[in-house]
């Protein structure tokens, strides 16, 4: 592994630890396993499909650019995840602590925050206050998956950077 590689790989898990430290106290633990799911598919498309059928006009269309973001995000995180099967940090790192079950797949990018962020994004290009809101519940989502052992930072980044710009390349069609 070249050395820059090394150095960043050796940063990140540095970053993971420290995040993943504070597993234990219940006021954060409970925080982190509650938000991690407004990232999850029940929430995510739930929340979609709502917006779609009891909104109209603008808002409505937002909704089914944010769908469709959301499709279209899903099919580059399960091939990058094929071809680049790194495993998740809490089988590669020594003292992680995660929660009962933790997912099994490959952590490459976090299939999570990069649904937050593909839906996110075309309602704060819709509406820029909104960025006030959905950005750090996106930030919040991103580092849930970090807290609770499941990505390491650089898998969420690579959501943030997929789902940002799926959720914006919709906007652009739909708008």
């Amino acid at each position: 592994m070249p050395r820059l590689l090394l150095s960043f790989y050796q940063f990140e898990c540095l970053v993971f630890q420290k995040v993943n430290s504070h597993f234990d106290k219940k006021t954060l633990n409970i925080f982190f396993s509650t938000i991690t799911h407004a990232g999850g598919a029940v929430f995510i498309i739930g929340s979609t499909i709502l917006l779609i059928l009891l909104t109209s006009n603008q808002i409505k269309i937002t909704a089914i650019s944010s769908a469709t973001a959301l499709a279209v995000s899903h099919l580059p995180v399960q091939l990058i995840k094929k071809l680049f099967p790194r495993k998740r940090p809490y089988l590669t790192l020594e003292k992680t602590k995660v929660p009962l079950n933790p997912l099994q797949d490959h952590s490459f990018p976090s299939g999570h925050t990069t649904a937050i962020f593909s839906v996110i994004i075309p309602f704060v290009l819709l509406n820029p206050y909104l960025a006030l809101i959905l950005i750090p519940l996106g930030f919040c989502v991103g580092l849930s998956r970090i807290y609770l052992g499941l990505h390491y930072p650089s898998d969420v980044i690579a959501g943030i950077l997929l789902g940002t710009s799926v959720g914006t390349l919709s906007f652009l069609l739909f708008f």
